[in-house]
């Protein structure tokens, strides 16, 4: 004997799948179980999607941070130091996609005020630091026009802060390697102007760098009119690998070559390697609430047993009973993920907003600058990766409700009757 047919999905499923999700005294455990199933899956979509957004924000802003100050392609010398700087800059400058080729004096000295700290000191052409956009649009003090026209620096905020300085005050730089005397190596002491302070959002930048007009720097670092390095950025930093052979042959002699992500790969691999690993332990978080959807559709079953048999003697088909526990345990799943997705997004957009105010109520420093490196807590929510957390959620739901739904559909009316 065949089964009545039953449209799929008709109204009368819809109607016994709300029934069942509504809390009624006798159903209030399992009414209890759906709600923390709903808990758990709202709550692990929205903690997935905070957490690769921050990450995401993470790793943009240090990058931009970083390519922002430092070249996407570090020349350096081979053989014979860089004395043609000047020329090699002209040539690198005239590559397609180079926007901007910068000669420089790296060394290192400690700076003094009211206080000292250790400093990169960078000597750089006036022209070269005000292409540097997130130098010359974040001066926050002074001007840095005429930079090469004196003997004045430019140094970041957190360093002023540290040292109590301000724009026209002076700063005493301290080099390891100075002048050589019958009394061994003398430290080299330069007294220096602060020009300009610049704020770039980076915390270890702010407080640790100093820039200075080349000749200056060549001087100080007894440079014998060469440089350390021409730093190179291009219009795309992903694409570095094509601007590698036209830099080796616009550089006109042995250079050595090394670019932006084989200088910070350790940094960016750890930050990878940690955001995968989170998006395993969170999804955990999804599973768990997917693992209490089957328990309570399991014990529903049980508990209607007796209204399935009535049903089935009605001529609900086995297809319909299926169907009743697969909307009663996707719509956990699917409410859940949509209310996660929303907390989730408004937590995003408001995510520095949020620290603030928990750093008042626990009158604590939840994101120290120190630590993190930039001066805010920063989201960039990615829709590729936000729907592959929609999806993964709304799969572990409805895979969850299949083995419960099919047990319902599976009960012997005669057998439910009889209990």
């Amino acid at each position: 004997m065949t089964e009545p047919p039953t449209a799929p999905f008709a109204p009368f499923e819809w109607m016994l799948s709300a029934r069942y999700l509504g809390a009624r005294r006798k159903d209030g455990f399992i009414s209890v179980i759906a709600g923390f199933s709903f808990l758990g899956i709202m709550l692990g979509v929205a903690t997935l999607i905070i957490v690769m957004a921050v990450m995401n924000g993470f790793r943009k802003e240090l990058l931009d941070k970083i390519l922002g100050l430092n070249g996407h392609i570090l020349v350096q010398p081979l053989e014979t130091p860089l004395t043609d700087w000047k020329d090699m800059a002209e040539r690198l400058s005239l590559v397609p996609g180079i926007r901007l080729a910068a000669p420089v004096v790296d060394g290192t000295a400690l700076a003094s005020s009211s206080g000292a700290s250790g400093v990169l000191v960078r000597g750089i052409r006036a022209d070269d630091l005000k292409k540097l956009t997130s130098i010359a649009d974040n001066i926050k003090q002074g001007s840095i026009e005429g930079f090469d026209e004196n003997q004045g620096v430019a140094i970041g905020q957190r360093l002023a802060d540290q040292l109590s300085l301000h724009a026209g005050d002076a700063i005493t730089l301290v080099a390891q390697h100075g002048a050589v005397t019958p009394m061994g190596v003398m430290p080299r002491i330069k007294k220096c102007e602060v020009r300009a302070i610049f704020e770039i959002g980076m915390s270890e930048y702010d407080a640790s760098m100093v820039f200075m007009p080349i000749a200056e720097a060549q001087s100080y670092f007894n440079r014998d009119k060469d440089v350390t390095a021409v730093e190179i950025f291009t219009a795309d930093p992903a694409r570095i690998d094509q601007f590698r052979k036209a830099v080796t042959e616009a550089a006109g002699r042995p250079v050595f070559l090394v670019d932006w992500r084989q200088r910070n790969s350790t940094f960016f691999n750890a930050l990878q390697v940690e955001r995968n690993v989170m998006f395993l332990i969170l999804t955990m978080i999804v599973l768990v609430a997917a693992l209490n959807i089957v328990s309570g559709l399991i014990m529903l079953v049980k508990d209607k047993g007796s209204d399935i048999a009535i049903l089935r003697t009605m001529g609900a088909s086995r297809g319909s009973i299926m169907r009743i526990f697969l909307i009663t345990g996707a719509s956990i799943g699917v409410v859940g993920t949509s209310v996660g997705l929303v907390v989730g997004l408004l937590v995003c957009l408001n995510i520095d907003s949020i620290r603030q105010f928990l750093s008042w109520l626990t009158s604590a420093d939840l994101f120290p600058r120190e630590l993190y490196f930039l001066s805010k807590l920063p989201a960039e929510i990615d829709f590729g990766e936000t729907s592959a957390v929609l999806i993964m959620a709304l799969t572990l739901s409805l895979l969850a409700t299949l083995y419960p739904s099919w047990h319902a559909a599976r009960l012997d009316p005669v057998e439910a009757l009889r209990r």
